[in-house]
């Protein structure tokens, strides 16, 4: 990865962060403040991937590295999910199709609609990124079925007990369309992420 592609990535992907902040702030009013951080990680994360696939770039990672990224990243979107400010009412939908249909129908503010959607798929991307990235034989289709199934379902359950964000049979659709997106995005990601074994040298 060489220089002049860090310094685009880092100038394009904050400049489209600035661009959008006047938006992105008013998801705090529905979401834990952590969500700033986490669109920009986004952001320069997929910034970073283009402008090195489009130059033939690729960048060396130790696999500790990316599972320690992917550990990080799941407990931020766990305390994305389960604390959210004070008031919002709890609900639930067991209704398939039904949560989705009102977003595209303009029933609700469109930034909500559009981050709900995007965010309930584009956020389990890297899920399915990473299970076909660990090393050994890549798993059945089986079980790139019921690993994010049980996953996502025992998370949903969760947050059904606790009482936390809202139990929708419609993110579990939109959750593993995205892991399943992961699956289709891995050629590319392995044309520009090398994950190499060993520890991160100090």
């Amino acid at each position: 990865m060489s220089l002049k592609s860090v310094m685009l990535s880092l100038l394009l992907s904050q400049a489209m962060f600035l661009c959008g902040l006047p938006f992105f702030l008013q998801l705090l009013l529905y979401l834990n403040p952590l969500v700033i951080m986490v669109v920009w990680c986004c952001i320069l994360l997929f910034v970073s991937f283009a402008v090195l696939y489009f130059r033939g770039e690729t960048v060396r990672i130790p696999r500790s590295l990316w599972q320690s990224a992917l550990f990080s990243y799941s407990l931020s979107l766990l305390v994305l999910l389960f604390f959210r400010p004070e008031g919002q009412v709890y609900s639930y939908n067991w209704i398939p199709f039904s949560t989705i249909l009102s977003y595209l129908s303009n029933e609700m503010n469109w930034l909500v609609s559009f981050y709900n959607l995007s965010a309930n798929v584009g956020l389990f991307i890297p899920f399915g990124l990473y299970l076909l990235s660990r090393e050994g034989k890549e798993p059945s289709a089986k079980r790139k079925f019921l690993y994010p199934l049980l996953s996502i379902s025992i998370i949903e359950i969760c947050q059904f007990v606790f009482r936390r964000g809202s139990l929708d049979v419609d993110d579990l659709i939109l959750n593993m369309i995205g892991v399943y997106l992961g699956y289709i995005l891995h050629p590319l990601f392995k044309k520009v992420v090398v994950l190499r074994s060993g520890k991160v040298k100090a």
